[in-house]
């Protein structure tokens, strides 16, 4: 009896140990997955906190928490399942996707630069709070702006464990979606919230308080500045680096990829060690910023001369300083 009895206790505990190895391996595989998709997750934090610009401070949470909601949505119910399906009967469509995904950040990227270094005056336009009806529709806005970039990073964090049982890529990219959600949306609420809580701060009668107070209200700008211009970088890099690699693997044109190849090789090869390695990277990653930027520029002047794009371009936000839609003061108020 005893016997049995320790037989069992033998085979729950090595059940456990098989599922502890299992959730080990899908954390670290998770873990993988994410860091592959890093340049879209940069990205899609720096484009969320443009939503928020001319609205309410009491408002601000809130529409950050229906933004993240409808992310985790468009992630679990929309491209979890299309992109599972793909992968599982269609994968040979897997690169192509990928490639018009890389196509889109480099359009992105090379559209913010194109708006940084023309003449316009939008972000000198003064900002009224907005409606509520302007506050849906900027909701539905910035969900759907996620719906083209989480499909990236789904597609992305895919790819990277498509050597993974059907049921393991499942799991993984549910703990991918759900991640990324958290950590995005949560340094978001942070990003919009600093200069509320410099304020409450400054007003303290702690010195130092204030002093850190009127640190955060003043570095809110310049740090909305640096995300911005990390968030464009990292959309040149992804998207060209995304066209370096798939073209590859289609076959359709292999000498891109294999220069690069050759360049990183060659540093590795000159530079040994961890400083190798790095230069290698950085020249990888320089060279597909290049490319991604070549790219977005062709597609943003083709974009430009079509006859139906209108005023704006289709992939133009409410930008920091723009007079969201619907609200006092704008065209369509």
């Amino acid at each position: 009896m005893s016997a049995g009895l320790f037989g069992l206790l033998d085979d729950v505990a090595a059940i456990a140990k098989m599922a502890a190895a299992s959730i080990d391996d899908v954390g670290a595989a998770a873990g993988k997955a994410t860091a592959k998709a890093a340049g879209v997750v940069v990205d899609d934090t720096a484009v969320t906190p443009q939503y928020v610009h001319g609205v309410a401070a009491e408002r601000e949470l809130p529409i950050v928490k229906q933004i993240a909601i409808g992310s985790i949505r468009n992630k679990l119910l929309i491209i979890l399942p299309l992109a599972l399906l793909l992968s599982e009967f269609l994968p040979d469509l897997l690169p192509i996707i990928l490639m018009l995904g890389g196509t889109f950040l480099a359009y992105e990227g090379a559209h913010k630069l194109w708006h940084l270094f023309s003449a316009h005056d939008d972000h000198d336009t003064p900002v009224a709070e907005i409606g509520p009806e302007a506050e849906k529709e900027m909701i539905s806005g910035a969900i759907r702006t996620d719906l083209i970039l989480s499909a990236e990073i789904m597609v992305i964090a895919l790819a990277s464990v498509e050597d993974e049982s059907f049921w393991a890529r499942l799991a993984i990219l549910v703990v991918v979606a759900i991640a990324i959600t958290i950590v995005v949306y949560g340094v978001v609420a942070l990003i919009v919230k600093m200069d509320d809580t410099g304020l409450l701060l400054s007003q303290r009668s702690s010195a130092f308080a204030q002093k850190v107070g009127r640190g955060l209200v003043s570095a809110m700008p310049r740090l909305l500045s640096v995300i911005s211009v990390v968030g464009t970088v990292a959309m040149l890099w992804v998207g060209g680096h995304i066209l370096l690699v798939n073209v590859h693997e289609v076959g359709w044109w292999d000498a891109p990829y294999t220069w690069v190849h050759g360049i990183e090789e060659d540093i590795e090869h000159a530079v040994e060690g961890f400083l190798g390695g790095m230069l290698a990277w950085l020249a990888n990653t320089a060279i597909s910023a290049v490319i991604g930027l070549v790219v977005g520029t062709v597609v943003v002047a083709v974009v430009r001369v079509l006859p139906f794009k209108g005023d704006k371009d289709p992939v133009e936000r409410y930008d920091a300083g723009a007079t969201a839609p619907g609200s006092p003061g704008s065209p369509g108020a």
